[in-house]
């Protein structure tokens, strides 16, 4: 196929140019490298389509889908959008990047080279030619070279045309078609095919269909994405077509919206942007879980989405609500959703249209038929330990107060006081120096949250000083942080023996808080109240010195394009939801995110724990540099021909 015909397929709708997670990625070196190629017809590899009805689509521009189906452009989208680019003068409908990458290129006719613009060099230089201009019509460049001479002239209207027929240049096309290729088939037939490179989801794939007949959808669904992120809650596109595709179909499998049409999709993201802001209002209003890295089981809010939605006035009554959150904290702490999530959403989906609130209750009391909390539950260790949230949940709604000020640390705290950080009960400094290990200096058992101005007032006080003092000054402080009242354990010797006591406490307090939800007579009024306050973002202090490098780390491969990380994180094991370790950073969905196998770095691991970590098909790198080297590898594989190349 001519790459004309593939550019006016795609001005008249006919060929979607879907642009995936990464968007565009190219730069104006690997632009320039592609149109010296084709000038010089060199091969620039092929492109990989996908037919699939596009009966639902909403026909754009002049031309009609005369066989009823839509072809998405699945390998080739950086290729094609640069030639887009070029040869139109403008970015494709789709574009999501930096379209100074493909602006301003020219071609020399005499030294026969590629440029971008550079106004020192080309202006008024009848050698410099536009490519977009030659594109669209290269009749004035043949009257500007007349004055030329007749001696060179052949070879330059040689050349010159030469560049307006790459427009012309063959391609070879692969296209997948047949009403057996589902999402689930095309994706893995895709990945087959581009193993070295970047992989493809299947939500890439539905949000591509998607906007093949509902051109905005990226653009409004980052919106929504854009307004929580404000709030502190950092969500994907994943998670939101998700949430979508649960309102819409009742279904967890993207391939359940493959022939719903695109005005009932977009009512889905309307609904789903109301629900989940209720949703978010309700949890960091009545449990206190007010940003991002406190927001658990996230999973469970497609499940929940769809119960507001069955509810007669898209809201919940006060037992309502209460019985949900009971069934949220319980999920998330027992890892409801750590495992096969589809499988796991779809079971949950048809509990509620089945039996609401009762089936979800069934689910998961036949998943884990105790759920009481148990001291060793509060075993894990740093920001990424699964009762972690659950520490800061109770603090925020059980009445803790500040060791500076007293001032309770509750969920309606505003200003300044608001921005709570993690304090070391027992400073890291002393436990190091009296030989404790990293995962006891960071067991959540010693973590506390304060003001600022409290935690950089105690700094690395000893507990046997500070306590006695903070007790003094403000009476019960102690108390409502679970810190036990035996002052022997306060000493540091006494520091594994303070951790076992404060568990207990721990424990004791998560059971009666989620007795408290339990308890339906709990007023309206109560909960509606508590739904008004404004989500707030707590900033957590540091926890390690050694975290600098990890921070470092996950930033750096942040800003190569690749998913969010998270440092000092449990895996959890996907059937038994029992922690197998304890990660360093790990990026749970792969570094692309839903495209590759979880990564995960892990600096000092014992060899049964690689196993198991391998068993559960996770790429474990033992250094910071191999997995610098690994992220190098996979941006070196994308350029010279991965996914959208």
């Amino acid at each position: 196929m001519h790459v004309s015909t593939i550019l006016d397929q795609i001005d008249n709708g006919d060929i979607a140019l879907p642009e995936f997670q990464r968007g565009y990625v190219w730069n104006r070196e690997q632009v320039r490298g592609l149109f010296t190629s084709l000038y010089r017809g060199y091969p620039i590899g092929g492109f990989m389509m996908w037919t699939t009805p596009a009966v639902t689509a909403q026909s754009r521009g002049d031309g009609a889908r005369v066989d009823g189906n839509v072809r998405l452009l699945l390998d080739g989208q950086q290729r094609i959008t640069s030639l887009y680019g070029v040869v139109r003068g403008k970015a494709p409908q789709f574009f999501e990047g930096n379209a100074a990458a493909f602006t301003g290129l020219h071609f020399n006719l005499d030294d026969e080279t590629f440029e971008f613009y550079a106004q020192q060099k080309m202006k008024d230089n009848p050698l410099w030619v536009d490519v977009s201009r030659v594109m669209a019509d290269i009749g004035p460049f043949i009257a500007a070279l007349a004055p030329l001479g007749a001696d060179r002239l052949p070879t330059y209207l040689s050349r010159l045309a030469q560049v307006a027929n790459i427009k012309e240049r063959d391609v070879h096309i692969d296209e997948v078609t047949g009403q057996d290729k589902t999402i689930d088939v095309v994706v893995d037939i895709f990945n087959r095919v581009n193993s070295g490179g970047t992989k493809l989801s299947k939500g890439d794939l539905a949000l591509a269909k998607i906007c093949a007949s509902w051109p905005t959808a990226r653009e409004e669904m980052n919106t929504a994405l854009t307004t929580w992120r404000g709030a502190g809650f950092d969500f994907s596109l994943d998670w939101l077509l998700r949430n979508m595709n649960a309102l819409t179909t009742g279904e967890a499998l993207f391939s359940a919206l493959a022939d719903v049409p695109s005005n009932q999709i977009r009512d889905s993201l309307h609904r789903a942007t109301a629900h989940v802001g209720y949703l978010l209002n309700l949890v960091s209003g009545r449990l206190g879980l007010d940003h991002d890295r406190v927001l658990m089981g996230r999973y469970a809010f497609p499940v929940m989405s769809r119960l507001v939605e069955q509810s007669p006035t898209t809201k919940l009554s006060a037992a309502e609500a209460n019985a949900l959150l009971h069934w949220y904290i319980h999920a998330s702490m027992w890892g409801r959703f750590a495992g096969s999530t589809e499988t796991v959403l779809n079971q949950d989906l048809k509990a509620v249209d089945a039996t609401g609130l009762q089936g979800l209750r069934d689910n998961l009391l036949r998943m884990r038929a105790d759920l009481t909390v148990r001291p060793g539950d509060f075993d894990g260790y740093s920001l990424g330990a699964r009762f972690y949230p659950v520490l800061y949940m109770l603090t925020r709604t059980l009445g803790a107060l500040d060791f500076g000020d007293g001032i309770p640390l509750s969920q309606s705290l505003l200003g300044h006081n608001a921005r709570l950080e993690v304090h070391h009960i027992f400073p890291k400094a002393r436990l190091y120096a009296a030989g404790y290990e990293r995962a006891n200096v960071n067991a959540v058992a010693n973590f506390c949250f304060l003001t600022k101005g409290s935690n950089i007032q105690i700094s690395d006080s000893d507990p046997a000083v500070y306590f006695p003092a903070v007790e003094e000054a403000q009476p019960g402080a102690l108390a409502s942080q679970w810190v036990p009242m035996d002052h022997d354990l306060w000493h540091i010797s006494r520091y594994p023996d303070f951790l076992a006591a404060r568990r207990e406490l721990l424990a004791t307090a998560a059971n009666g808080f989620l007795r408290t939800l339990a308890d339906t007579s709990v007023t309206a009024v109560e909960v509606a109240e508590r739904e008004t306050v404004v989500v707030g973002v707590a900033v957590d202090s540091e926890v390690d010195a050694d975290d600098d490098d990890l921070r470092d780390l996950v930033h750096w491969v942040r800003q190569q394009g690749y998913a969010k990380g998270t440092t000092d994180c449990e895996v959890i094991h996907p059937v038994t939801g029992e922690v197998v370790a304890m990660a360093e950073a790990y990026w749970p969905d792969g570094l692309q995110e839903g495209r590759d196998s979880p990564v995960m770095l892990e600096l000092d691991p014992d060899p049964d724990t690689l196993n198991a970590l391998s068993a559960l098909g996770i790429l474990v790198f033992t250094t910071t540099q191999a997995l610098r080297d690994h992220v190098d590898a996979i941006g070196s594989v994308d350029r010279s021909g991965g996914l959208g190349q």
